[in-house]
């Protein structure tokens, strides 16, 4: 018997791409999936389509909400054995100066949406099932740089969040892990110029997170495990010439 048969994993903002595959690789592991998102009918269609109704449950949810995040989480049929936050904004620089409405979804979407829902999971002790807790963040968090460090605090913070978030549970032995992650092929991402070279797929970057281990950071590719560790050893002068 799949041992994960009896396992409900969370996936709070599960329409984006990265997301929808985490739920196809969660449903084959044996996985029952807990699906959440503001786009119900494209998420419903997306389940539909892949035959994966038997298996995945889909239930509206809004980052930006927060004042329904306890009442969302209450009526949960199944508490989770893990929770993956993949909700996400994107606005660039030259926008997020000039446009503080949307710079500010990009806040409450990237952090305070999920400080205030991973809160409300993470202290509920009678949720004895609860195992880990993931977290999609970025490269643009690890450093500030001057082509996205608006975006890049919004991740920041939430990887900074994170990790206090793994010492606190550490004594109840509930993993914490945050996938730091470069380029994309998403809806997020369409229209950038970015590196076809750097380039991952949604399905590549769903598996580390559905075979996450006890590692806190994850980072996956090594082109750009090597960037990312370029990043964080760099002295300020030299970040400082980054684009």
């Amino acid at each position: 018997m799949n041992q994960n048969l009896s396992k409900t994993v969370l996936i709070l903002g599960a329409n984006s791409d990265v997301a929808k595959q985490c739920i196809k690789q969660y449903a084959k592991k044996g996985f029952s999936v807990l699906a959440a998102s503001r786009d119900i009918k494209s998420l419903e269609l997306f389940v539909n389509e892949n035959n994966l109704a038997s298996k995945v449950n889909v239930l509206f949810f809004d980052s930006v909400d927060f004042d329904s995040h306890q009442e969302f989480y209450n009526r949960l049929s199944t508490k989770p054995s893990i929770v993956v936050y993949a909700a996400g904004f994107l606005v660039q620089n030259e926008q997020a100066f000039v446009d503080f409405k949307s710079t500010q979804q990009m806040m409450m979407v990237n952090y305070m949406g999920a400080v205030s829902i991973l809160n409300i999971i993470a202290m509920d002790k009678t949720n004895r099932n609860l195992e880990r807790i993931i977290g999609l963040s970025s490269l643009s968090g690890v450093r500030g740089r001057k082509s996205n460090f608006v975006y890049g605090s919004t991740k920041a913070a939430f990887t900074t969040y994170l990790a206090g978030l793994r010492q606190e549970l550490a004594s109840r032995n509930i993993k914490i892990n945050a996938l730091v992650i470069g380029y994309i092929r998403t809806k997020i991402n369409e229209g950038l110029q970015l590196n076809e070279n750097l380039i991952m797929e949604p399905d590549y970057v769903a598996k580390y997170i559905v075979n996450a281990g006890n590692s806190f950071t994850i980072v996956p590719n090594f082109k750009w495990k090597i960037i990312y560790w370029i990043l964080k050893l760099s002295p300020e002068f030299l970040v400082a010439k980054l684009p």
